[in-house]
């Protein structure tokens, strides 16, 4: 037997950023080859203070809902013609159901908005809940146009100083890493590695005279320690990615971004140029979910594209 195809998964609500992820979540489907399935949370309605919870409002409440799971299908299939696509009504809230849905899927693609006077924390209540539990890869759909259309023919990927790999036999390349370099594979794009390094010791939190004062006394031995930390991404980099093209497949071009200054500050630049930015998170041990951290809040809040945060074991 083969391998079980796993389909991508969306969430739909009937608001423009859930059209803007659906669309997206298509042309990921459509790219991978694999079926796409639209999940329609029956209770998101009510979540948002749409839909009266009566039990009269009921059939007016299913029928809102299949409109809104039929108009996404066949929005999906003008997208991408010889897409396979599923639909699903869940009688849940949008994070178990999205969730649920998850645990067998390829990716999960969600919006970064919602509808309606809720609209502003559905990232905060959904996305980050979605971001943080679920099982596979998660996409929030998010940024300016031009980035979320794909214009840039550039995924970014963030490297974290623990991904480097065993100094005597190189690692396969991490989760986050192959979903990125895969990404820029199918979309005929470049992939650009990005890692943050900071020389700055706690000694450094002073004024600014006596930083300068430092500076004066020491100027040769912090420039020795800059280059040093240089060097050092630069070869993280090169130990991360230096396994990750596969033979047989087209070769990927990769920038290798090692950058002075903060993960969040470097990330968020980045995003700027880029059509998707991908991050790991790791899984926490004896915890169900995974750790965010404040670097993954940042940018699935602020990155000028749409995020995957892909899970790190």
């Amino acid at each position: 037997m083969g391998a079980v195809e796993l389909p991508v998964v969306v969430g739909v609500d009937g608001s423009e950023a859930a059209s803007d992820a659906l669309d997206w979540a298509a042309e990921l489907a459509g790219r991978r080859g694999l079926p796409l399935r639209v999940v329609h949370a029956s209770l998101w309605e009510r979540y948002e203070g749409y839909v009266a919870g009566t039990a009269a409002d009921r059939p007016a409440e299913r029928l809102h809902s299949e409109a809104v799971l039929a108009t996404a299908a066949e929005r999906a299939g003008r997208r991408v013609p010889a897409l396979k696509v599923m639909t699903d009504l869940a009688a849940d809230d949008a994070v178990t159901a999205l969730l649920r849905a998850g645990q067998s899927a390829e990716a999960l693609v969600v919006g970064s908005r919602g509808r309606g006077e809720f609209a502003s924390l559905l990232l905060g209540s959904v996305g980050l809940g979605i971001a943080a539990r679920a099982q596979c890869p998660v996409v929030v759909v998010r940024g300016r146009p031009e980035n979320v259309h794909g214009g840039m023919n550039r995924v970014v990927v963030g490297i974290a100083e623990r991904e480097r790999p065993s100094e005597r036999e190189p690692a396969p390349p991490s989760p986050a890493v192959a979903f990125a370099l895969r990404e820029a594979r199918l979309r005929g794009g470049e992939l650009e590695a990005v890692h943050a390094w900071r020389c700055a010791g706690p000694e450094d939190h002073g004024t600014r005279e006596s930083h300068r004062a430092r500076e004066n006394h020491t100027g040769h031995e912090s420039h020795g320690a800059r280059e040093d930390h240089a060097r050092r991404a630069a070869e993280l980099l090169d130990e991360t990615l230096g396994g990750a093209t596969a033979a047989g497949l087209p070769p990927v071009p990769v920038a290798h971004r090692p950058v002075e200054g903060t993960a969040r500050k470097a990330l968020l630049v980045a995003s700027a140029h880029a059509d998707l930015l991908v991050v790991g998170a790791r899984r926490r041990q004896g915890h169900f979910g995974m750790q965010l951290g404040l670097v993954n809040h940042a940018v699935l809040h602020h990155a000028k594209c749409p995020v995957a945060v892909v899970p790190v074991s």
